[in-house]
């Protein structure tokens, strides 16, 4: 076989392949066979039909048969003589294909760029100090004591933060709209999330008293159009909240004082702020990189993807029950901004990946069967799925290969952001190496090294 390749751009080439008949004669020997099993004709044996005879009957059915057989094999092949990477389905034609003469075909197909590396020593990012204020403390302290608190029955208005038990009905032009009614729902007055003018219509009903309201609804057939709401009260509560003392601290936690509970709060904000930061990092060093090197995208490869994350957003908005104008509305977006935003993340993804891609080829990063695994487990627990059920379904459906190029990223992006400096808004050196899973910081490897050695060898005392 003789092959030969055309560079259309940098993302993107044309083979041409030429096969000798002596490497197409055992295909279509093959395809002689397997047609003779399937088909009777008299005076000859099921399977015992000449070839001569199959072509008279079924005039180039062996040649097709021959060509689905090593059209696939020998486009492998020059992939492979070639050095070539492919990102897609190739476009085949078969420029000539004679009944004893050779099989040349071309196929186009995009194919994975040349990156050239650059020099990622002295490699700097960037991040924001780790910040923990008493509000950030406050916050958290209240979240906690509002599960606590006790709901109370009060003989009032209703006030933004009181608990209200309504009832809700939206009609249009007098016709109750379907799906848009429900009956002793318990709600907090201000927390929003339902339907626009909800809250205000609340404040200042009585537990037995009903209001009137224009509103728009966000799902369904009438999405977007005016509607009558009528949302009426039959219980306003108040909630009491405990005393933020050393009793609360010992019905909350395993704390004996509210001073421990608080310290306790405060270091967990830490290490979630540490892990905020590092992955802020990752980021960080990975744009910068980026910023040193030209990468080429196939342009198939960047429409496939922006489908994708366009779709992903259309369904994340229909499971919250908003329209993408709506959404567009409240981040102050118009549609070309969206779309210009979203293109350019997805550029960014794409081209990121083709490094850290080519930084595990020129590591030899290779992920074990114990990584894997784990990884598996990790994205299952984050779907909610079980993990057995996970595991069966990527091996079913053949997404394993794309789960270990996950894990190959991430090693060489890992590897990237050990081999970088990156400080913080303050000047200092953000610790990377030895930052935890959950947040703390561990011991430098070489000083535990030390440590363990010290305590190996024998005292002279």
């Amino acid at each position: 076989m003789k092959s030969a390749v055309e560079t259309l751009s940098p993302t993107r080439a044309k083979l041409t392949v030429e096969v000798p008949f002596e490497e197409l004669k055992p295909s279509l020997d093959a395809a002689y066979q397997k047609i003779a099993q399937q088909i009777n004709i008299p005076g000859f044996r099921k399977g015992k039909v000449p070839p001569q005879i199959i072509e008279r009957q079924f005039p180039g059915a062996a040649r097709e048969e021959a060509l689905n057989d090593i059209l696939g094999t020998k486009y492998v092949e020059a992939l492979q003589a070639n050095d070539l990477t492919p990102l897609a389905q190739p476009e085949v034609e078969v420029v000539k294909y004679d009944d004893d003469g050779p099989l040349e075909f071309t196929a186009e197909v995009d194919v994975k760029p040349e990156i050239a590396l650059p020099d990622t020593d002295g490699l700097e990012a960037s991040v924001d100090d780790v910040e923990v204020t008493d509000e950030d403390v406050k916050e958290q302290v209240d979240a906690l004591r509002a599960r606590f608190g006790t709901l109370i029955d009060v003989e009032r208005p209703a006030q933004d933060g009181d608990f209200v038990v309504l009832d809700l009905k939206a009609t249009k032009d007098g016709e109750p709209v379907e799906g848009a009614e429900i009956t002793g729902f318990s709600y907090q007055v201000g927390r929003g999330g339902m339907i626009d003018g909800l809250d205000e219509a609340l404040v200042g009903l009585s537990a037995g008293e009903e209001k009137v309201f224009t509103s728009q609804l966000v799902n369904g057939d009438l999405v977007g159009e005016d509607v009558e709401v009528a949302v009426s009260v039959s219980q306003v509560q108040e909630q009491e909240l405990p005393d933020l003392d050393d009793d609360f601290a010992q019905m909350a936690s395993e704390f004996d004082t509210f001073a421990e509970l608080e310290a306790d709060v405060r270091e967990r904000l830490i290490r979630g702020k540490r892990l905020e930061q590092a992955a802020a990092a990752r980021d960080a060093v990975l744009e910068a990189l980026l910023e040193k090197v030209e990468i080429p995208l196939p342009e198939s490869i960047v429409t496939e993807e922006l489908n994708a994350r366009r779709q992903g957003v259309e369904q994340q908005l229909v499971y919250a029950g908003m329209t993408l104008e709506k959404y567009l509305e409240d981040e102050g977006q118009t549609q070309e901004e969206f779309e210009a935003d979203l293109e350019r993340r997805v550029r960014d993804s794409v081209a990121a990946q083709f490094l850290l891609d080519e930084i595990a080829d020129k590591g030899e990063i290779g992920v074990d069967q114990g990584e894997l695994t784990q990884h598996m487990v990790r994205r299952a627990q984050q779907s909610g799925q079980d993990p057995q059920e996970f595991v069966n379904h990527m091996l079913e459906h053949n997404h394993v290969p794309d789960m270990v190029q996950e894990i190959r990223r991430g090693k060489a992006l890992a590897q990237l952001v050990e081999g970088a400096v990156v400080k913080d808004g303050s000047g200092n050196v953000v610790e990377l190496k030895n930052l935890r899973p959950d947040g703390t910081i561990g011991e430098p490897e070489a000083d535990a090294e030390a440590a363990e050695t010290a305590d190996a060898e024998p005292s002279e005392d």
